[in-house]
């Protein structure tokens, strides 16, 4: 044997017994193909029938709208609202009305300042009560950003606060009508 000759020491005609598996196993289908291969193409093409539905996200956009309407809601129970001034103005007139034939200087207080009074709480304290629906809603919804959270928890704060103040008005623990002298 010459030093510069190399013996070949694989054999490359030969099939290795993995291959002679693989070959007796796959049976070929009309079509002259292996039925593996034509099962990994259909998977591969999609079919409409294995394919798994990926699930929508939500944007976000209807929760975020509504932690910011939550804590506007609960600023307006806390400051008042132009329905609740012109709710006021009504009964004003209509406590005027009453008391224009007569009556006394109790009863015109009541119906005139007192009524108005009690009107405006009961007005800001139906949006502190939609302030918290909205905002105890945003926050029971999941997936949400963070600010969103925060304008949500606001305006159950801010709502919170105005229920307590609208309750204070209308049953008078701030401040009480003002009396008569006699």
């Amino acid at each position: 044997m010459n030093p510069t000759e190399t013996k070949e020491t694989t054999d490359t005609t030969a099939p290795t017994e993995a291959a002679e598996a693989t070959d007796t196993t796959a049976e070929p289908t009309s079509d002259g193909h292996d039925g593996e291969a034509t099962d990994q193409s259909a998977s591969a093409e999609g079919d409409p029938d294995d394919a798994e539905e990926t699930p929508r996200t939500s944007s976000g956009l209807g929760s975020a709208a509504a932690g910011i309407v939550a804590a506007g809601l609960g600023v307006v129970a806390l400051s008042g609202s132009w329905v609740g001034r012109v709710a006021a103005e009504r009964q004003t007139l209509i406590g005027q009305i009453k008391t224009s034939q007569g009556g006394t200087p109790a009863q015109q207080i009541s119906a005139v300042y007192g009524d108005a009074w009690h009107t405006t709480a009961l007005t800001n304290g139906i949006f502190a009560l939609l302030a918290l629906i909205v905002g105890a809603a945003v926050l029971a919804l999941p997936q949400k950003a963070g600010w969103v959270r925060a304008f949500a928890v606001a305006g159950v704060v801010l709502g919170a606060l105005g229920m307590i103040v609208s309750a204070g008005m209308y049953f008078d623990l701030f401040l009480t009508l003002p009396s008569t002298g006699s």
